[in-house]
């Protein structure tokens, strides 16, 4: 071997040693820390070059290629996860990788309790920091998406079920309006469509009357009683009479019941005959089946009690007493009056 050509040999080794050196220091070298933390959003469907660049661009990482070269080499080059990441700086190509397989994104959780209506779940989207509540509203009640589940002219008032969920920052509303939907259609099973059946009752016919339970029922064991006594209620012609779909409106409860009873509304059942056209609120799985499976009873009358329990009645003659027994009580009566 001449000379020259060991010279050429070892310059070259020289700077495959350097280029080594410098991928290392790519790599394994941590940027930041960054203050407040930088946010990156990896879309479903980014590739792995399209992910590198939102990281490099983000200074979360040193070199996109570098990146890109280290997952392709540990295999985990198609591993990575949607969302949306919050780096705060110190960390290597190595840890920014792991976060995104392992899917350590962003989350805001959001509770939506039982009864709420859609005007009251936006409120509460709003206050998560998640959707603006006029959006969510005029969405979950005349956006496509609703028009395409076949959800009617009243929107997806009582289908949105009650859950804790979890939902990445910047999500959309119909990202939200579906998650909160394919909960409501994931507990509509087989058994629940053949119960709808042998009732002879419509989905929207179910939930409706579900919502009138939820938002009637204060002690949850009560819930298949008081759903008897709308079931009885109907059977017989007798309107139902229930405060709660007097209070109903799209922008949630404005006025106490007292007032409400005595105010037109298509969803005032003082005033109109059978179920409202629609529920007044979203409901949980128990009023859902205490709609499903109501009571076996006579009774055609309730009056609350001050703790939120109810006297039950048969006749109206029964009922007068015991809203005097409420009264004797000194506790506000709530409930039909017949």
């Amino acid at each position: 071997m001449t000379r020259r050509v060991i010279i050429v040999l070892i310059i070259l080794a020289i700077a495959a040693a350097g280029v080594v050196a410098v991928a290392a220091e790519l790599v394994f070298t941590p940027p930041g820390p960054f203050t407040p933390p930088r946010m990156v959003r990896i879309e479903p469907g980014d590739s792995l070059t399209t992910a590198a660049r939102r990281l490099a661009d983000a200074g979360v990482v040193r070199n996109r290629w570098a990146f890109v070269i280290y997952a392709e080499m540990t295999g985990q080059a198609n591993q990575l996860k949607p969302g949306v990441y919050a780096f705060h700086g110190g960390e290597t190509a190595p840890g920014v990788l792991g976060h995104l397989v392992n899917g350590d994104f962003v989350v805001i959780t959001v509770t939506i309790p039982e009864g709420l209506t859609v005007y009251q779940i936006g409120e509460r989207l709003e206050a998560a920091g998640l959707a603006c509540a006029g959006q969510f509203d005029a969405a979950a009640r005349h956006g496509a998406l609703v028009k395409a589940a076949g959800l009617g002219p009243l929107g997806a008032e009582g289908f949105l079920f009650p859950a804790t969920y979890k939902f990445p920052p910047g999500a959309s509303v119909n990202a939200i309006l579906e998650a909160m939907l394919a909960r409501f259609y994931a507990n509509l099973t087989p058994a629940v469509a053949a119960r709808m059946f042998a009732l002879g009752i419509t989905e929207r016919e179910l939930v409706t009357i579900a919502s009138i339970v939820e938002k009637e029922a204060k002690a949850p064991g009560e819930r298949p009683v008081i759903a008897s006594v709308f079931y009885n209620r109907l059977r017989l012609g007798m309107p139902l009479q229930s405060d709660p779909t007097a209070q109903y409106s799209p922008l949630g409860e404005v006025a106490p019941a007292l007032a409400a009873v005595h105010h037109a509304s298509p969803f005032n059942t003082y005033m109109i005959p059978g179920l409202p056209p629609g529920p007044i609120a979203n409901p949980g799985m128990s009023s859902i089946a205490a709609a499903l499976y109501p009571a076996h009873t006579n009774y055609l009358y309730f009056v609350a009690r001050n703790d939120g329990t109810h006297i039950f009645s048969r006749s109206f003659a029964e009922h007068e007493r015991a809203i005097a027994e409420v009264k004797r009580g000194n506790a506000p009566s709530r409930g039909h009056s017949g």
